[in-house]
């Protein structure tokens, strides 16, 4: 596996339902130095969910993988196991993660030179509309809102880029002028 140290690591959080995948989506067809690490899940598919978006599993091989270091960073979240598998881009491809603010927090620790943007809805109740256009039963509404306030101030305590979600190309836009900065930086040293 190679190494992550001379690539740009930027990670992409924020609560369900803000667009965070979408987003990615958009950087990944616009940028072809971007290469997406993909995270294990042991939720259900959602309806209509690609079976690309997360590698789907059970919880015992899960913590199969957890017993054997094979995560950079993992978290019980609600009901279900979500992490990042050690990564292994290809040569001259910087790194997205697209997880959680917990599993953000524990990349930054391994990587203090991360990007870190926390999307973000421009309301609950825009995330509220949101979860249930794609699905999201009542009581998974209810605990992912209760959830958005914390996972906000934890984002606001790592000194994440905030990105509003309120317009999807002026998102999208804004990352793209933070990866671009900070690439700029980096060559500039």
């Amino acid at each position: 596996m190679g190494s992550l140290d001379d690539r740009l690591i930027i990670v992409i959080s924020g609560p369900g339902g803000v667009g965070k995948g979408t987003i990615v989506a958009r950087l990944l067809d616009r940028d072809p130095r971007l290469w997406l690490s993909r995270s294990w899940t042991t939720r259900a598919r959602r309806p209509g969910e690609s079976m690309e978006a997360y590698h789907f599993t059970n919880r015992e091989l899960f913590e199969a993988h957890i017993a054997v270091d094979g995560f950079l960073e993992w978290v019980e979240f609600l009901d279900y196991m979500q992490g990042t598998p050690r990564p292994d881009p290809p040569p001259g491809h910087d790194v997205v993660f697209e997880i959680d603010v917990h599993g953000a927090q524990q990349v930054a620790r391994r990587y203090p030179d991360a990007l870190l943007v926390f999307v973000d809805a421009p309301s609950r109740r825009h995330q509220e509309d949101r979860l249930r256009g794609r699905g999201d039963p009542d009581e998974k509404v209810s605990a992912r809102l209760a959830k958005a306030e914390e996972e906000k101030a934890l984002a606001d305590e790592l000194g994440c880029e905030i990105i509003i979600n309120d317009d999807l190309e002026r998102a999208v836009c804004e990352i793209e002028g933070l990866i671009k900065g900070r690439r700029a930086r980096a060559a500039s040293c």
